[in-house]
């Protein structure tokens, strides 16, 4: 299992909105002792605004466009990166994960999405209600974007945060000695 950190080891997370990046990350990071850097974290103290309040006045577009520039400033810092569920969306910014592995998707239906997130105010995508739709919507477009830009897949489904981190490094582990890191 890996358990030394290689300044060549940026792990980045994808994956919906409630899939586990930024608690999963939280961990993968310990593990190795260092950072993590959650890109709609650091959207928000960069604007000095919520990304709701971000939303309601630069619209999906404005933040687009910050969490391109974002993930640009971000990348190759040695940290893990968690990055926002929409982050595939543009075509730059899945060439940037692409060149910056590995990349893991952290792979949840809708239905498990839904029972964790439901109400949560500070998602605007979800927060006029409808979260089960408006997650099969999501994963209707993303899981395609996500699955091209993954080195790996790891499906979420009921595993506990402890079995994923293990999943994660038996991958991680893998992939170093693919590697020779």
């Amino acid at each position: 299992m890996a358990k030394k950190y290689s300044d060549q080891l940026s792990p980045i997370l994808i994956g919906l909105m409630g899939s586990g990046k930024s608690s999963i990350g939280r961990r993968l990071a310990k593990h190795f002792g260092i950072g993590l850097i959650d890109l709609d974290d650091y959207i928000v103290r960069k604007a000095g605004q919520s990304i709701p309040d971000i939303f309601s006045e630069r619209g999906e577009e404005g933040f687009r466009d910050m969490e391109s520039r974002a993930l640009r400033e971000v990348l190759g810092k040695p940290a893990v990166i968690a990055t926002g569920g929409g982050a595939v969306l543009r075509e730059e910014n899945r060439e940037l994960l692409k060149c910056h592995p590995p990349v893991i998707w952290l792979k949840a239906s809708p239905e498990f999405l839904a029972n964790r997130i439901d109400g949560d105010s500070n998602r605007p995508l979800i927060a006029a209600g409808g979260t089960l739709k408006k997650l099969q919507q999501l994963a209707e477009i993303r899981y395609p974007l996500y699955e091209r830009c993954a080195d790996f897949t790891l499906p979420r489904g009921d595993m506990t945060k402890r079995e994923a981190l293990h999943s994660i490094l038996r991958f991680l582990a893998a992939w170093q000695a693919d590697r020779g890191v």
